[in-house]
């Protein structure tokens, strides 16, 4: 006799849901007093004009720290040179990640210390790495001897705004790859060597198995590296500040929209007007995201 599967009692499911939000509580908890409360008093800051100096004092600006965000040449120059920065750094550091992949996961000798010895820069501390890359763009550093020994023109990579930029560029690429090189080295693992067979019986050589397989099916992997690139790149911050002094130097050639933001907050305590900044910059992100989202989208080819 098969018997019918008994429902469970109104009061036992209560009891489970309780249960069930006891666990969750404490991590309710911190997300709460961490994330949410946080972005919630920086979202009453960018409406009010705080005074710091004596007793804390807030007025209500209205969208008047938005609207000053026009005006303001510095926010433009930090937006530019954050914007050269993004489109610069997350397509290279994407597609040198994708390539480092492909040949560690190819039949290689020693590809096992190869991982290991790229993905070192990843686990260094970003400011141990920011101040080694200053000695070696110092104009007496390692990279100018390389330059001239080879004939080759040098810079004053720290003093001259035309290179400075670039120098925290080329440092990030170098540091960050690496660790998208290992993301798209799981993904290419998960992808069935049938396929590579049945293509190689087809007559299919090695380019085009790359082109018309590996890219495809990594479509999902190819839009998360590049969403977490973009949100990375744009929160540039401590290179920025370390190579330039906090000064966003030389000429703000290396000034951030995260680096202004800590400027109006620590130098010129106008916290109303840096939390209007932030909420811009994460606009920007959100807006970007969606687009990027739009373009490659997320599902994988049939």
């Amino acid at each position: 006799m098969v018997g019918t599967r008994r429902q469970p009692s109104a009061k036992h499911s209560v009891g489970e849901d309780i249960a069930g939000y006891a666990f969750m509580l404490p991590t309710l908890l911190v997300l709460g007093m961490f994330v949410v409360l946080p972005i919630l008093y920086a979202v009453f800051l960018s409406f009010q004009n705080v005074e710091l100096l004596g007793d804390i004092q807030y007025e209500f600006v209205g969208f008047r720290n938005f609207f000053r965000l026009v005006g303001d040449d510095r926010v433009w120059i930090a937006l530019r040179n954050t914007a050269e920065y993004v489109a610069v750094v997350v397509p290279v550091q994407t597609l040198l990640a994708l390539v480092l992949a492909v040949l560690l996961n190819s039949s290689i000798r020693g590809k096992h210390w190869f991982r290991i010895l790229f993905f070192l820069p990843t686990v260094t501390s970003s400011a141990v790495l920011t101040l080694i890359f200053m000695w070696i763009y110092n104009t007496n550093g390692l990279l100018n001897y390389l330059l001239a020994l080879f004939s080759l023109p040098t810079y004053n990579w720290l003093g001259d705004p035309a290179v400075a930029l670039k120098g925290i560029m080329i440092m990030n690429i170098w540091a960050t790859a690496p660790f998208y090189m290992v993301i798209y080295l799981a993904a290419l693992q998960d992808i069935p060597q049938s396929v590579y067979e049945a293509a190689d019986l087809d007559g299919a050589n090695a380019w085009q198995q790359f082109i018309y397989i590996t890219v495809p099916l990594l479509k999902p992997v190819t839009f998360f590296v590049v969403a977490m690139g973009i949100i990375g790149t744009f929160q540039l911050f401590d290179q920025s500040y370390i190579f330039s002094n906090g000064t966003g130097g030389p000429n703000n050639a290396t000034l951030t929209i995260v680096l202004l933001i800590y400027q109006y907050v620590f130098r010129n305590l106008q916290m109303g007007y840096a939390a209007a900044i932030a909420f811009f910059l994460a606009g920007i992100i959100v807006s970007l995201t969606l687009i990027q989202r739009y373009w490659l989208g997320q599902e994988t080819p049939d």
